[in-house]
């Protein structure tokens, strides 16, 4: 904004009017009585400085956004206004960072919920970093991807091989969910294999050899 304002004509006296406050308005005494001049009674020098207050006042107000707008609009002197702008914009940068905060706390807690599908895992997993990315919070590949695969449960995890990004993961993963289902509910019902293999001999059908 600074380099907008300096482009304009007389941009040195709009930037200084911000910074430094507008034109002190002299006064003068009539009858016993002091009041400040009239714009028409001002030197030439004077008006000039008067008008561009007012368009540094402007200038700001027309780069604002409507919801920083409606915050700071009261204020008629661009000094002022350019300070409660500042201390706004330092709310929101808190505000950043707190959520930077959150988003990281959430990458570190990422777990995998009882009952959830593959699909609805790898889709939630996708949300928060597209959050992050929004947020321009780096994380390398190899972090996504260790977390990611610390974050599955064992019947899916075994499944996995040397795979570089989670697309890959993910997609490998799906050929095998069918098979880690399986044993996901054997590891529920505490199935053992040999006990499943004696009933099915002891229901096996008997035949009769006929001589």
């Amino acid at each position: 904004m600074e380099l907008y304002m300096l482009n304009r004509q007389h941009g040195r006296m709009i930037l200084e009017s911000v910074k430094h406050g507008p034109l002190l308005w002299p006064s003068v005494t009539e009858d016993g009585v002091t009041r400040l001049k009239k714009y028409s009674k001002l030197s030439s020098a004077e008006a000039t400085q008067a008008d561009y207050d007012v368009k540094a006042t402007n200038i700001i107000l027309q780069a604002l956004p409507p919801e920083i707008y409606a915050l700071v609009s009261t204020h008629k002197v661009a000094k002022d206004l350019w300070e409660q702008i500042q201390m706004l914009m330092q709310g929101t940068s808190l505000t950043k960072q707190e959520r930077e905060c959150k988003l990281y706390d959430a990458f570190d807690k990422f777990a995998y919920q009882k009952g959830e599908t593959l699909c609805d895992f790898y889709l939630r997993f996708l949300l928060l970093l597209n959050d992050m990315n929004m947020y321009n919070m780096k994380l390398e590949q190899f972090q996504v991807n260790t977390k990611f695969l610390n974050t599955l449960p064992p019947e899916w995890s075994k499944f996995v091989t040397d795979v570089t990004n989670v697309d890959q993961l993910h997609a490998y993963l799906v050929q095998h969910e069918y098979h880690a289902n399986e044993v996901r509910l054997m590891n529920e019902r505490h199935f053992d294999p040999l006990a499943l293999i004696s009933q099915h001999q002891l229901n096996r059908p008997t035949y009769q050899h006929h001589q």
